[in-house]
């Protein structure tokens, strides 16, 4: 039986969206293949298609949540009691002028990279590897190299939670590491527009191989992960190292927990080894938060963020206190770690 008025399914229905699933397993659509099922999930078109959505859903207080290409999200196993909208492939247009190009939200990042290099613009090729979705990025000030995308953005079109359109420029946005001042507003990104610098095509290509290449050797491509779980703190970076080298070398290599594992290959990656659930992977970054913080004193945060079943959505180490895991169950959870 759905959980939404007859109503709310009639005004969605009559939306005339080209993309809308009911019940849809989340699994498939997110990068650590871990969710239960949504009760609708819609791929808009345009700006015109996402504002009509977050209106109807304000309008009949039904959550919603905004996904890319789900490659920093964690989805609770429980599925999500509301509406997803995804924004993706039918809203990846791309199109250069000079040095700027604007870009739909739902493009592919490292697709995006390569249209960049045939047209000889230099700036991002960072961004090459990085699995994911441009708004995403945006969003989060998100690249490699400890660079990010924020400095080579001048516009973008988002709509607001009142289901109002509106253009921030750059200044607005409040660029800082892996930060702007679209995190938490509530606002979803459908149009980015960047400036880049004219560069040498074959420069720009052999950079991105050699990006490409050392990606590569280090980041476990085998297994389903969302990139990296835990921030960079500058201040742990500067006496500690990276959360990898943390977790290293607190012996949390390799570390299972039901069917999640910190990766052989790269310890800020979690991994799903076939089975996992979305309960196993905070309960494996609760226990390597504790871990490094009795080493080090710090306590990381994640860059990974989860999504309740209720539409909680938060930096995934906020979902790992006592509040979702007791601590009994949490102990025996550990004790698996070393059987």
């Amino acid at each position: 039986m759905s959980p939404f008025s007859p109503l709310f399914m009639n005004e969605i229905r009559s939306l005339g969206l080209k993309d809308v699933g009911f019940d849809v397993p989340l699994a498939p659509i997110s990068r650590w293949k871990i969710g239960g099922d949504a009760d609708i999930v819609v791929c808009p078109h345009s700006t015109t298609e996402v504002a009509q959505v977050v209106q109807l859903c304000k309008a009949h207080d039904v959550a919603l949540f905004v996904m890319g290409d789900g490659s920093n999200m964690l989805i609770d196993s429980k599925g999500f009691r509301g509406v997803v909208m995804k924004i993706g492939a039918p809203m990846s247009k791309i199109e250069i002028s000079g040095t700027r190009v604007t870009c739909g939200a739902g493009i592919w990042v490292p697709y995006m990279a390569k249209c960049l290099a045939n047209a000889g613009l230099t700036g991002l090729e960072h961004v090459v590897g990085i699995p994911g979705t441009l708004g995403g990025l945006v969003l989060m000030n998100g690249g490699s190299q400890r660079k990010g995308v924020g400095s080579h953005v001048r516009r973008v079109t988002c709509v607001l939670p009142d289901s109002s359109i509106r253009d921030y420029t750059q200044e607005e946005l409040g660029y800082s590491y892996r930060h702007s001042a679209l995190q938490g507003a509530g606002v979803v990104i459908t149009e980015v527009e960047l400036v880049l610098a004219n560069g040498d095509v074959s420069q720009i290509r052999r950079d991105q191989i050699d990006i490409m290449a050392s990606r590569r050797k280090k980041f476990p491509k085998n297994l389903p992960n969302c990139g990296s779980t835990f921030l960079s703190n500058p201040a742990m970076y500067e006496t500690v190292g990276p959360p990898g080298k943390a977790i290293e070398d607190a012996g949390l290599k390799g570390v299972a927990l039901g069917g999640a594992q910190i990766s052989p290959l790269h310890a800020n990656f979690i991994v799903n080894r076939g089975n996992a659930t979305s309960d196993d992977v905070l309960a494996l970054i609760a226990y390597t938060r504790q871990t490094v913080f009795e080493r080090t004193g710090y306590k990381m945060d994640c860059e990974a963020r989860f999504l309740t079943e209720t539409g909680e959505e938060r930096p995934a180490h906020e979902f790992t206190d006592a509040d979702r895991f007791d601590a009994s169950l949490l102990d025996a959870l550990i004790s698996r770690v070393n059987d």
